[in-house]
């Protein structure tokens, strides 16, 4: 029990140390933005007689604050909706509440299941509520990033087939129909939701908006650009979906190419984390008594609970470090 108990406390060490890391982050972030507005403001103080310089500094600082606290009060909106957010992306039309739902009863069979186990409580309750607000959540975004990336394999091909129907003669909101009618979903049901709504009035670069909300990602927000903008100027569509796809492509391969490079170092990581319990099992599996210490002593509980707080650490540091992001 008692090292279960230790497990619990390094597993909340652990989130305590990753949010402190987070919020440091944004510290030194804002920090670079009040060191930039206040550089400005010293360079314009030594010149006295420049009157007009000072005040255009002094209107910049104001829209870059205000343009901070716009994009503070969206992201404490985006945060009140993230669980909206994500069942959207995730492809789930169901109210909130069906959400909240399965998760009561999820936290509610983990809590049954447990209780018949001689866990202690305070191991019973956090595990009771990581399976309420935490696995479900997980869940949403494991989802959502499986149904992005399956969009996003077709999407190349769905603009290279757009583009030779333009070239063809045929009007983009056609053209996203046909699309819509020969690939698969998730970007079979994308596609049909840009059409329906611009069959209701909905202008096609605003219905490509709500598409790139529901999927985030660059790809899908230059798509939607380019659909604003040759709705409201008639450029050539064809030659910038074209080119869109060019870099669609080129963005695959370059993923590919880390991937590969990266392999190795993902070996290394993944052996080193797993070194550890299989010596443990190892020794189990030779001499029972001699590893059975660990189990059964106070101290050896608490030499146990360190070793899973330090290795946990380890893994996020080599997770962040192996993470390439393109």
């Amino acid at each position: 029990m008692m090292g279960i108990t230790v497990f619990i406390v390094a597993l909340i060490l652990a989130v305590a140390i990753g949010a402190s890391v987070v919020l440091s982050g944004q510290q030194k972030k804002r920090d670079r933005y009040m060191a930039v507005i206040a550089r400005d403001g010293a360079m314009i103080g030594r010149d006295d007689k420049d009157k007009l310089a000072r005040q255009r500094s002094d209107n910049i600082a104001r829209k870059l604050k205000a343009a901070g606290a716009e994009e503070a009060s969206k992201k404490k909106d985006k945060d009140r909706t993230s669980i909206r957010q994500l069942m959207e992306q995730a492809g789930y039309e169901a109210p909130l509440s069906r959400y909240w739902i399965f998760s009561a009863i999820f936290a509610l069979i983990v809590f049954g299941l447990l209780k018949l186990t001689s866990w202690p409580s305070i191991a019973v309750f956090f595990v009771t509520f990581t399976a309420f607000a935490g696995v479900p959540r997980f869940f949403l975004k494991w989802k959502a990033g499986r149904r992005q990336r399956k969009f996003l394999e077709l999407f190349a091909d769905a603009l290279d087939a757009s583009v030779r129907l333009l070239q063809a003669g045929m009007p983009i909101s056609e053209a996203v129909a046909m699309v819509a009618r020969e690939f698969e979903s998730p970007l079979r049901d994308e596609m049909m939701r840009i059409y329906e709504n611009q069959k209701i009035g909905v202008p096609l670069g605003e219905a490509a908006l709500q598409m790139a909300r529901r999927i985030p990602l660059p790809e899908v927000h230059m798509f939607a650009t380019a659909l604003q903008i040759q709705s409201e100027t008639g450029s050539s569509l064809s030659e910038v979906l074209s080119n869109l796809s060019s870099v669609i492509r080129a963005r695959f391969r370059l993923k590919r190419k880390i991937r590969a490079l990266s392999s190795e170092a993902k070996a290394s990581a993944a052996i080193i984390a797993a070194l550890p319990p299989l010596v443990c099992l190892g020794l189990y599996a030779v001499n029972p008594e001699y590893i059975s210490i660990l189990f059964t002593l106070p101290k050896g509980k608490m030499l146990l609970g360190g070793a899973i707080f330090w290795m946990s650490c380890g893994i996020l540091i080599m997770k962040q470090m192996i993470n390439f992001k393109v």
